[in-house]
């Protein structure tokens, strides 16, 4: 039988490296709407509001390293509970005149932007279910279609009041160096194509997901893998529904010999293009 994560596995917490903490905390507080819960040192640790739990960490580097076309952080993506929360998000970044791109995806309406540190960011709501374009075989497919912003809009009240109690990450989106391997890497962890795009681009979730995790090599293939001190993703986390499930996981890792370190509750393994991965529950 073919190990699959449980369904009710999600993104639970990002990492970034930053070059200036002071800058990127008043972007994702003032623009984004994330809640500073604590500052420590070199780190602050942000929530969405109404919320004593991190999503988001930004550690900030000293002599850090920048380099283009490696594998990385493509975006990180917020996903909102309502229609009204996108609206009112896409309304306050355009009052603040950021720059923003905008897409239909089938499954889910996005609005995209970058950081002050050129970290990607989506933000989107999933549509109904009902909605998704599913398949007999499970794949879930995706378009990028114009957004229907004036609709977006139109749900909005105008009362932005940060990031709407209940968001989370919804998922995040990797630059990798090659799509063959870490297909090969995701599944031994449990995780199921859901969309081959293009074979520039798939993505992969676990349950009935459109996606928890993307990779693309659209900033081109075989490309050097991210430096250890080097701006950027640090690493990020997947929170499993129970300790059972957790076990499991760890039984799956060493019946496909996938390398980890196992630290008190947490699974840490790094992936093929360097990024670092964490299972806790």
């Amino acid at each position: 039988m073919v190990y699959t994560l449980p369904k009710e596995t999600i993104v639970k917490l990002v990492k970034l490296k930053v070059a200036n903490l002071d800058v990127m905390t008043e972007f994702y507080t003032q623009m984004i709407g994330l809640v500073l819960l604590k500052k420590e040192e070199n780190t602050a640790f942000l929530g969405a509001q109404q919320s004593s739990e991190a999503i988001l960490i930004l550690e900030e580097l000293v002599d850090p390293v920048v380099k283009d076309k490696t594998t990385g952080l493509y975006h990180t993506a917020f996903l909102l509970p309502t229609r009204k929360d996108l609206g009112n998000t896409l309304l306050w970044l355009l009052q603040n005149k950021i720059e923003v791109g905008a897409a239909d995806h089938g499954y889910s309406e996005a609005i995209y932007l970058t950081d002050p540190e050129d970290n990607g960011i989506e933000i989107y709501r999933d549509k109904p279910m009902t909605d998704w374009d599913i398949r007999a075989d499970g794949e879930i497919i995706g378009v990028t279609e114009e957004l229907d912003g004036d609709g977006v809009v139109a749900e909005a009240d105008g009362k932005w009041l940060g990031m709407a109690p209940g968001s989370r990450i919804g998922h995040v989106h990797l630059q990798v160096a090659d799509l063959e391997e870490t297909e090969k890497f995701y599944e031994k962890l449990g995780f199921s194509l859901k969309s081959n795009f293009g074979n520039r681009a798939k993505f992969f979730a676990a349950g009935e997901y459109h996606h928890h995790i993307g990779t693309n090599t659209w900033n081109g293939e075989y490309v050097a893998l991210i430096g250890e001190n080097q701006l950027g993703l640090a690493w990020y986390t997947f929170q499993l529904p129970s300790r059972d499930a957790f076990e499991l996981l760890n039984k799956q890792l060493d019946e496909a010999s996938v390398e980890y370190v196992k630290e008190q509750e947490q699974i840490m393994i790094k992936d093929p293009n360097g990024m670092q991965i964490k299972f806790g529950y």
